[in-house]
């Protein structure tokens, strides 16, 4: 099974936002705290499965949500950023 892929916010408000934005389209999202290897400026990032990373990506942009980044988890612990 993929790893799902996250996504880390600067501002609360702006993970609020793309949740509600998310859900929305439709997108099965969990909301978690942001892992201490990505450097965040807001505590939440969101979840999500890899198969819906076009979806996603075309609701952040669409919507100019403000993000960090976009990470997938690799091995050893830890993620990089895709977007």
């Amino acid at each position: 099974m993929e790893e799902p892929l996250l996504i880390a916010f600067d501002s609360t408000q702006q993970a609020l936002r793309a949740e509600m934005l998310l859900e929305y389209a439709g997108i099965e999202i969990d909301i978690r705290p942001t892992p201490k290897e990505i450097t965040a400026g807001c505590a939440l990032s969101i979840e999500f499965p890899q198969p819906e990373m076009e979806r996603a990506k075309a609701v952040i942009v669409e919507e100019k949500v403000e993000i960090r980044g976009m990470f997938r988890r690799v091995e050893p612990e830890g993620y990089e950023q895709i977007l």
